[in-house]
């Protein structure tokens, strides 16, 4: 199975790092990868190279940013071109103009766009903004649906007899979950039943149009019907944080891909090309409240800074010349069916949920619609099927709560060997 992962120099490294940083990690996600993280020298195309040797298909692609892969040429040139003129002006500069420009020509268009530095950061304004706009309180969100690491979104479902939400961080005040209610993914009646009650209170509607933080989870047509319809009927903002499935569905998200537009539309990941990014789109009328225009404020240091408009230019360039979406689905799809095949065999329940270069697979489940679908799934069994496929070189994310992605360069070998360790690794964790 070659050199493994996670040899000696990543245990020391490591052991150095828990004196340094809670949890030794800087993101919690990493500390999943058992018995400790691999630490990667260097990334190119499909593939990570870890400071113990090892060559391993990267099906995590950082969590999502990384549609062309590690390193790709054409993002690396735009990169060194930009480092070589500077790379913080505290000052406008072309690029955050053209990356503009080219994101709008996508989303919301003839609308306005905000750039700031991550999708934690552009989800707090987005809320804000809805806030600002309607002049009510109330955010609506839904259970398995990420929005970042803010206190408004750390919040899960309370009691079945109340929508109010309760944290689910220490440092959360109960005070401020009960300003967002917490409804069931793909739950019509359930949404209903909020608007009857809440509908004029509510300010925003933020929703993942994929679930991807909970496994992958695609929304029922009538869910975002219904979501569309409510949102404007109560005065509501509907808010669609694409920062996973902007740029990953196709060119215009998943708006285009879903046929919905959202009021505010909240982007991040691919549009920054690998760097730290986050967006916030919306209609001229709302987006002209945020300061220095209006009254709701945002800024900061880094906004729009210029090495990321400039990969997220690169990258934007690469998905309309190249045939990126074709590629990324036909992998998914390999391996979709790759897993298909083993698990048809073995009579098991089981479900894979894919849209386009996105999938997770649920064993024990025969249907995931929803969060709580998702988390009857077998767990266990899914972390013993990272870790074989670790092991045969192959990465996927630690936890089924996570996504599997595809991308430009999973083709050729890369493919190949991922296809043969996911149909190995099932095989050895299910003993057929």
């Amino acid at each position: 199975m070659g050199v493994l992962a996670s040899g000696e120099k990543s245990r020391v490294l490591f052991e150095r790092a828990k004196e340094l940083f809670p949890g030794g990690v800087n993101s919690p996600v990493r500390a999943a990868v058992k018995p400790y993280p691999f630490y990667v020298e260097r990334g190119e195309g499909a593939y990570l190279y870890t400071v113990d040797g090892a060559r391993i298909v990267d099906l995590v692609l950082a969590y999502g940013p990384l549609i062309l892969g590690h390193k790709h040429p054409r993002v690396l040139e735009a990169v060194e071109e930009a480092l070589a003129r500077g790379w913080l002006y505290g000052a406008p500069g072309e690029a955050e103009v053209l990356l503009a420009e080219k994101i709008l020509g996508y989303v919301k268009r003839g609308g306005m766009i905000r750039f700031v530095n991550s999708g934690t950061e552009a989800t707090m304004t987005a809320i804000r903004l809805a806030r600002g706009y309607t002049r009510r309180d109330l955010i609506l969100k839904f259970d398995g649906c990420y929005h970042g690491s803010h206190d408004a979104v750390l919040v899960a479902a309370g009691s079945a007899a109340a929508h109010y939400g309760v944290p689910t961080s220490a440092g959360v005040p109960e005070a401020v979950a009960r300003l967002t209610l917490v409804a069931p993914y793909n739950d019509v009646e359930a949404l209903e039943r909020v608007f009857a009650e809440y509908g004029d209170r509510i300010a925003g509607v933020i929703v993942e149009p994929v679930i991807a933080n909970a496994g992958v989870i695609p929304p029922h047509r009538e869910f975002l019907v219904a979501l569309q319809r409510l949102s404007r009927e109560s005065g509501a903002l509907l808010i669609l944080d694409e920062v996973v499935t902007g740029f990953r569905l196709g060119l215009e998200g998943a708006q285009g891909y879903f046929n919905i537009e959202g009021d505010i539309v909240v982007l991040g990941k691919i549009i920054g090309g690998g760097f730290p990014v986050g967006a916030v789109a919306g209609s001229r009328e709302v987006m002209s409240l945020l300061t220095p225009q209006g009254k709701v404020f945002n800024a900061g240091t880094f906004n729009a800074h210029p090495i990321t408009m400039a990969a997220g230019l690169a990258t934007l360039k690469a998905l309309e010349e190249e045939p990126v979406y074709r590629v990324s689905r036909e992998a998914a799809k390999a391996l979709e069916e790759a897993a298909s095949e083993v698990l048809d065999r073995t009579g098991l329940p089981y479900t894979i949920n894919r849209v386009e270069s996105m999938m997770q697979l649920f064993i024990g489940v025969e249907e995931v619609s929803n969060a709580a679908q998702a988390r009857k799934a077998d767990q266990k069994l899914y972390v013993k099927l990272h870790e074989e496929m670790l092991r045969r070189g192959v990465f996927i994310a630690p936890s089924n709560l996570e996504a599997v992605f595809t991308g430009l360069p999973h083709q050729g070998e890369a493919l190949e060997i991922a296809v043969e360790g996911l149909r190995s690794s099932l095989k050895t964790v299910l003993g057929s």
